[in-house]
């Protein structure tokens, strides 16, 4: 049945979880327990128990677990088959956030396919085109500046917290139209939300986002501007105004996807330079080479995951999938496939450039790519020409939280203020 998101009704799903709730149509073999996102020796090394998939797992297995069972495709062809169909695999569902029965909201346009999926993209697109968001760079490079003024004569600096979430969270929000000075609370809000895995305190977080933006959403109705929220409250695609819940939905949706995505990638990325010299120093050489050096980091540090629900009985890798069944690509794993991208695990910056899977593919491919990649690369170009030789603090123990969004909790820096500029 076609979903109206003007009047949104819980979907109904049957979440299986646990081994009792495996549907006969699974062959056993294919039966396993990985503890994607949350298991020890996942938040150990998860870039590295993700490449490492490859060779312990099935190209695809059905992953039973406390957090629901689902298929796990992790093949870079299998991922781009799911993401593309969006008449087989569909996004009823797709996010796992709590919400009240009684008041309930589809998150748009991520639950929302096609052809209603559209409309809400055109909103907007127009923000969030490359031609607009190379609109942003002066920005995007003042900011950056202006953080690594505060910190670059210390010699050290919590990058997580120092430039790794304000630059992308500071960006978002004057994009979205919302106060830089609350940035702190919408953090807390946003890790609550991605990263508890206790849907009591996912709730709460909720309700707090939700309480606030109904606040937000009626100051734009009452004083329209040129930012993101704003053009959602008064958009009127086909002449017809949104509704009052597709507004809501989707200014939630924004909401939660903007503030904790690149602040990850950042970190692992940064990690990654402290720990290895002769590749940043690489970076510095080559300073023409931005662009395959940015995408060939965002493929080796994606972090994010993508779920669907099939809609139809079909068959993936000569495996049956039947209706009502969830899948989910590991996409950080899919970038690590060597049947893609050969010797996966290395970090080239001369690869031969294929689909990378760090924004999704498809029709719900990733509203803020374009963002993005111009935030990554302004960071990396800004930050090596005023602080080119970096190391992680001696005895810092790297940590990650669970949840949906890969990267590591802290990355304390530290470096000589003589070698910098």
């Amino acid at each position: 049945m076609r979903m109206d998101p003007a009047n949104p009704v819980p979907p109904v799903v049957h979440h299986r979880v646990g081994m009792d709730q495996v549907p006969p149509h699974v062959p056993k073999e294919l039966i396993r327990s990985a503890m994607i996102a949350y298991g020890s020796e996942f938040l150990a090394a998860p870039h590295d128990y993700m490449a490492g998939l490859h060779e312990t797992m099935p190209p695809l297995w059905y992953d039973v677990g406390a957090m629901g069972n689902a298929w796990q495709a992790i093949k870079h062809e299998d991922a781009l088959h799911v993401l593309r169909h969006a008449e087989l695999f569909n996004n009823e569902d797709a996010t796992p956030f709590p919400r009240d029965p009684d008041d309930y909201f589809y998150f748009i346009p991520i639950e929302i396919d096609p052809p209603d999926h559209r409309k809400y993209r055109n909103i907007v697109d127009p923000v969030l085109s490359p031609k607009a968001v190379l609109e942003l760079e002066g920005r995007i490079r003042q900011l950056a500046n202006e953080l690594i003024d505060g910190f670059i004569a210390k010699g050290e600096c919590e990058f997580a917290e120092d430039f790794g979430r304000p630059l992308p969270v500071y960006v978002f929000l004057e994009l979205m139209g919302l106060p830089l000075d609350m940035c702190p609370t919408f953090v807390s809000w946003a890790i609550e939300l991605l990263h508890s895995n206790d849907r009591a305190i996912m709730g709460e977080s909720l309700r707090k986002i939700s309480e606030y933006l109904k606040v937000a959403i009626a100051d734009k109705q009452a004083h329209p501007d040129d930012k993101v929220i704003s053009r959602i409250v008064h958009a009127a695609p086909n002449g017809e105004p949104l509704s009052e819940k597709e507004i809501f939905g989707f200014a939630v949706f924004l909401f939660i996807a903007g503030l904790d995505t690149v602040f990850a990638t950042l970190n692992n990325i940064w990690l990654y330079l402290a720990e290895n010299p002769d590749k940043r120093q690489e970076l510095i050489d080559d300073p023409e080479n931005i662009t395959a050096q940015t995408e060939e980091l965002l493929r080796v540090f994606s972090v994010t995951f993508s779920g669907r629900t099939v809609s139809q009985d079909t068959e993936l890798r000569g495996v049956q999938l039947k209706k009502g069944d969830k899948i989910t690509c590991i996409l950080p794993a899919c970038n690590f496939d060597p049947e893609a991208f050969p010797n996966p695990r290395e970090v080239n910056f001369h690869r031969p450039r294929k689909t990378i899977l760090a924004f999704t593919v498809g029709v719900h491919s990733c509203m803020g790519a374009h963002l993005a990649r111009l935030e990554v690369k302004i960071a990396l170009q800004e930050w090596l020409k005023r602080i080119p030789e970096f190391r992680v603090k001696p005895g810092t123990k790297i940590e990650y939280r669970p949840g949906g969004v890969v990267g590591p909790e802290q990355v304390p820096l530290e470096w000589d203020p003589a070698t910098t500029a």
